[in-house]
């Protein structure tokens, strides 16, 4: 058996290993999703079109993974799924370049998101696992940091082409470089540590154990998924930069992003420790602070909406890091991969439904935004009670029932 320094170790290098991994997979794939919403625009899209195909990539992102969580878990192989949804992501990224109308660049969107919803919920079976050495905060958080300082890189790079050549396609086309990368690091990955994967897959599961699921768990689902409804896509976002009041030029919406994914990435780590020390509350105030996105970035002018950028990012750190950590607090080992699953499944479903809506009140009122930003308002108040009961059950210890 090792040593409880060597289990420290072997945790700290999967997580730092994955992250570098993330930072490249997130500097292709969120450089190209900087500029989507404008992409989408340049060829012929409306902006209720621009939101619904942001939608439908979420719930592709997401609700694939009702799939490919409980299969992971059934089945053990979760590398492999977790390579084959990194290489999907990895090769749909550089084919924008090629993309010559909004269907084609709209179905390769919602592939580059579906191999995201493949391989998140058995890597993150995998983090968890090795987060329970170093704390499910700080190691999601330190993940997402090292996740979202590539997601600041990519953007930059895609501003800097814009600027340069003028050429969505030159940008896509350069993206393939991270691509590669990613899925280099992917197989050097794999090859060093396999034992995540075995760990995740307990061998002493039973059926009961793969169908049963704590009651906490989904009244906690039931609040993530009012935040997810009401959080705006980015690509909408950048498409109300170009055509409404701003009247942003292509190279600064990138740096409008990039700015997002600094303030998710900065804010990561500091949101793991906070919820390690404090617990889920801390999910209350941040979950408030998020909500202000949308009257900045809809009603702001120039700094109001590069702030609201910044706040969405936050929002987007809490997303991907805290929500994330939470559910292994309310989930034991071996029905995580599942839990995963279902719980980001049923989350991009709620993105979609969302989506939906913020598109059609967009297009019905895109010169009054009032019920915008009253409808992401509301469901993120709404969202922070659950979250408090939540919270109140879990220092009670009603986890892992």
């Amino acid at each position: 058996m090792r040593s409880r320094v060597g289990r420290l170790s072997g945790a700290y290098g999967f997580v730092l290993l994955v992250g570098i991994l993330s930072f490249f997979a997130d500097f292709a794939y969120e450089g190209a999703r900087s500029v989507t919403g404008p992409f989408l625009g340049f060829l012929g899209a409306t902006g209720a079109i621009v939101s619904i195909v942001g939608g439908f990539g979420e719930f592709a992102g997401y609700g694939l993974r009702l799939v490919s969580g409980p299969w992971a878990q059934r089945s053990g192989r979760f590398w492999p799924i977790t390579i084959f949804g990194y290489t999907v992501q990895m090769i749909a990224v550089p084919l924008l370049a090629l993309a010559g109308n909004w269907p084609t660049a709209a179905a390769l969107i919602v592939l580059e998101r579906a191999g995201k919803g493949i391989r998140n919920p058995p890597r993150d079976a995998m983090l968890a696992v090795a987060s329970k050495e170093i704390g499910y905060g700080w190691g999601f958080g330190l993940h997402e940091a090292l996740d979202q300082a590539g997601a600041l890189c990519g953007p930059l790079l895609i501003a800097l082409v814009l600027t340069l050549r003028h050429s969505y396609r030159q940008a896509f086309a350069v993206l393939a470089i991270p691509s590669l990368i990613t899925l280099v690091l992917l197989v050097v990955a794999r090859a060093i540590y396999s034992a995540p994967g075995e760990i995740a897959r307990s061998p002493e599961r039973t059926a009961a154990d793969e169908k049963e699921l704590p009651k906490i768990f989904w009244l906690y689902l039931a609040g993530a998924a009012l935040v997810a409804t009401g959080f705006a896509d980015f690509s909408l976002i950048s498409f109300h930069f170009q055509s409404g009041a701003l009247h942003l030029n292509n190279s600064w919406l990138p740096i409008f992003y990039a700015v997002a994914m600094a303030a998710s990435g900065a804010g990561s780590l500091a949101f793991g420790k906070l919820f390690d020390r404090f617990g889920l509350i801390v999910l209350i105030p941040l979950t408030l602070i998020a909500a202000a996105f949308a009257p900045l970035v809809f009603w702001g002018g120039f700094a109001l909406a590069l702030a609201g950028a910044a706040i969405w990012g936050i929002g987007m750190g809490v997303h991907e890091s805290i929500i994330p950590a939470a559910v292994a607090h309310m989930v034991p080992e071996h029905r995580r991969a599942r839990a995963y699953g279902i719980f980001t499944g049923s989350y991009g479903i709620a993105w979609l439904l969302g989506s939906i809506v913020i598109g059609l009140l967009y297009g019905a009122h895109g010169a009054s935004l009032g019920w915008v930003v009253g409808f992401c308002i509301a469901t993120q108040l709404i969202a922070t009670p659950i979250f408090f009961i939540v919270s109140r059950r879990l220092r009670q210890g009603e986890n892992h029932a």
